[in-house]
């Protein structure tokens, strides 16, 4: 099996990935932010992605996008052909598909939003810890994403603070120290802010 990072070579497969991408969603009845094949075709012709194949199949794709001009990305869509399952190809194509955000992007922070308890360990086993989503990207262009989701009107109801899926962070160590500083500074002015309510 390979795993690489993308290019034209492996636009042959992106409609077999697009089609997987929904079924599996369908068959989980969980929700999953619905993509274009010219969507995921740009993906994989830029190489921001990364596609697992066996002797010419598909196996496994994910890809990355930036958000709010590249002080976020994420790891979306990381999908694996069913035949290929439980064979730990999820795990190998997310180290692969994490490593090249970190050398794209090495002062981003990396997060996702996932119901799989599967996906949740390989994330926490990369460094990614459990946030609230106010700690994810705030720009309008991710949030709409979820708007294809099956989920939507729950993520609309609360506010777009929660929903079914679990946020998941990883914060470079090089950006940590501003980010528990502002953590501190969020956490006393919550603090002062619960002092005066009534």
């Amino acid at each position: 099996m390979e795993i690489e990072i993308s290019s034209s070579m492996h636009l042959m497969y992106v409609s077999e990935i697009q089609q997987e991408m929904y079924d599996s969603a369908q068959r989980r009845g969980t929700g999953i932010a619905k993509r274009s094949i010219e969507y995921l075709s740009k993906k994989i012709t830029d190489g921001n992605a990364v596609v697992a194949t066996d002797k010419g199949k598909w196996v496994g794709f994910c890809y990355i996008e930036t958000w709010s001009h590249g002080q976020f990305v994420a790891n979306s869509g990381l999908i694996v052909s069913p035949e290929f399952r439980h064979l730990g190809v999820a795990t190998l194509i997310k180290d692969k598909v994490f490593a090249l955000s970190r050398k794209k992007y090495p002062n981003a922070k990396i997060f996702g939003l996932t119901t799989g308890l599967a996906v949740m360990k390989i994330n926490s086993d990369l460094g990614y810890k459990p946030v609230i989503y106010s700690e994810l990207t705030q720009d309008e262009e991710f949030w709409n994403g979820c708007k294809s989701c099956v989920n939507y009107d729950i993520l609309m109801k609360k506010e777009r603070k929660n929903c079914l899926c679990t946020a998941m962070l990883f914060v470079p160590d090089n950006t940590k120290n501003s980010t528990e500083n502002n953590q501190s500074e969020n956490r006393y002015n919550n603090e002062q802010e619960s002092s005066f309510s009534i």
